[in-house]
């Protein structure tokens, strides 16, 4: 048998441990793993010696040509592939009219919408995507019409929805507690954005009162309880309705505590938290402004301890970026009530990350490839990608553990001009990034013409995930 590539000299990182061993690619999928001798012969051989190789990250939480986001599909995923980063969840917005937040008069939304033609959109727009993409179907408006769409959106290969309990696009319980319903009987994925919309327009008004704009405080308008509060409802939903239920963006031990509860047979809660909440405190608001404004905002030191703790014992899954794109001049404002929310770090994510877990925490790799890659694509309906194995997609990493480098915002491929990473020190880069065999990002930037495909996922099947204990 003949292969179309071998990569060979390196060290394999699965979810299990790591392996001195190659591997041979064929037609964009892997066809066999194990010493160099045993592999079947190839046109072309890779030798990473030196080198870890990962499995390419699965973020399930960007956001690229959306309202709150400069970055095309074409930059978004060019900072994608030179992160390692080869396949990204994006989101299909029900109601938004095209116009940017920050550009528009009036609100960005309309009164009503159809989850189809947004998603139709998106995928019109994504023809220049250097990496693979697959899509959340994003409810934004409380109109139970769209609940017809629901079972055709799923069999459209989008098997997750997100809602709000927060800003214009925020809904009710109630309107939740039906929705939860008809995606149990179609055993798709709710996807939560949860903070208690009330709690926090009355602390950000009360601040707005009395002149309170400065940076630092902003995370009194968006306290741990209002997360935690509003998560607490949300899974009851769903567990009254045995709706899955996946929590993005999670922050504070007073949420993830609500998460273990709700966790005890392991099988229908998932949750995520965030690069800048496992490596960033709200001390960032001092030194960086509103540079590193987002919401839910970054907490505390143990808050940061509690993030680590819930991955390593399963009660959070995966590590995803919630990408944002915006620019310096646009996140300058005299008021931090003013700011646009968001940080951008799809290409500094698995460098940071990797620095922070494996270096300074001394945890494994196997902890490190389950929570970007591997535990992202079981939880989102991707059964070919964030794996090493036979028969998976050849989405791979060569990834230097050893080089330490410091972060700059001069070589974003994003659209965004800066960086809440900008001069940090970290030891591990990205040297090249492979999308079904093929080399898409190195050194220099990205490679080639945009070859990545619209992924129609499957509905997933959610087994019980432990952490590491």
């Amino acid at each position: 048998m003949g292969a179309d590539l071998r990569v060979v000299g390196g060290t394999l990182a699965t979810a299990q441990g790591t392996i001195e061993a190659g591997f041979a690619v064929e037609d964009g999928t892997i066809v066999a793993i194990g010493d160099e001798q045993h592999l079947p012969n190839a046109e072309h051989t890779l030798d990473v010696a030196g080198n870890m190789v990962l499995p390419g990250v699965v973020d399930p939480h960007v956001h690229i040509n959306g309202f709150n986001s400069i970055d095309t599909y074409e930059t978004g995923t060019a900072a994608a592939a030179r992160g390692g980063v080869t396949t990204v969840i994006n989101f299909a917005w029900q109601t938004w009219t095209g116009e940017r937040e920050r550009d528009a008069d009036g609100s960005v939304w309309a009164d009503s919408g159809s989850l189809l033609d947004a998603i139709d959109r998106q995928r019109e727009s994504a023809s220049e995507a250097y990496v693979d993409y697959g899509l959340h179907a994003t409810v934004t408006a409380e109109d139970r019409t769209v609940f017809d769409e629901f079972e055709a959106v799923v069999e459209a290969g989008v098997p997750s929805f997100k809602f709000f309990t927060v800003y214009d696009v925020g809904v009710s319980n109630g309107f939740l507690r039906l929705a939860f319903e008809r995606l149990a009987d179609l055993d798709a994925v709710a996807v939560l954005h949860t903070e208690d919309d009330s709690v926090c327009q009355a602390l950000t008004a009360e601040r707005r009162r009395t002149d309170r704009g400065h940076p630092t405080d902003y995370p009194g308008s968006r306290p741990d309880y209002a997360e935690a509060m509003a998560l607490s409802d949300a899974v009851s939903l769903a567990t009254e309705t045995d709706c899955k239920y996946y929590g993005i963006h999670t922050t504070s031990r007073a949420a993830v505590d609500e998460l273990a509860t709700a966790r005890e047979d392991g099988t229908r809660v998932r949750g995520e938290t965030c690069p800048h909440f496992t490596t960033l405190t709200e001390d960032a608001y001092a030194e960086q402004g509103t540079m590193a404004l987002q919401s839910p905002p970054l907490r505390t030191a143990d808050d940061v301890e509690a993030m680590f703790e819930s991955l390593r014992d399963g009660t959070l899954d995966v590590v995803s970026t919630d990408h944002v794109a915006s620019t310096q001049a646009e996140k300058t404002v005299e008021n931090w009530w003013d700011c646009p929310f968001g940080v951008n770090s799809l290409q500094t994510a698995l460098p940071v990350f990797h620095d922070e877990a494996i270096n300074r925490r001394g945890l494994p790799y196997s902890f490190l490839v389950r929570v970007l890659s591997r535990n992202p694509a079981q939880t989102f309906g991707l059964p070919q990608k964030g794996r090493l194995a036979v028969g998976a997609d050849a989405d791979f990493v060569v990834f230097d553990p050893s080089e330490t480098y410091e972060i700059s915002a001069t070589d974003n491929a994003s659209l965004a001009d800066y960086s809440i990473y900008d001069g940090r020190e970290v030891t591990g880069k990205v040297r090249e990034t492979y999308l079904r065999g093929r080399l898409v990002a190195d050194d220099t930037g990205v490679v080639g013409s945009p070859r990545g495909e619209y992924l129609a996922r499957d509905v997933p099947t959610w087994d019980p995930q432990g952490g590491m204990a």
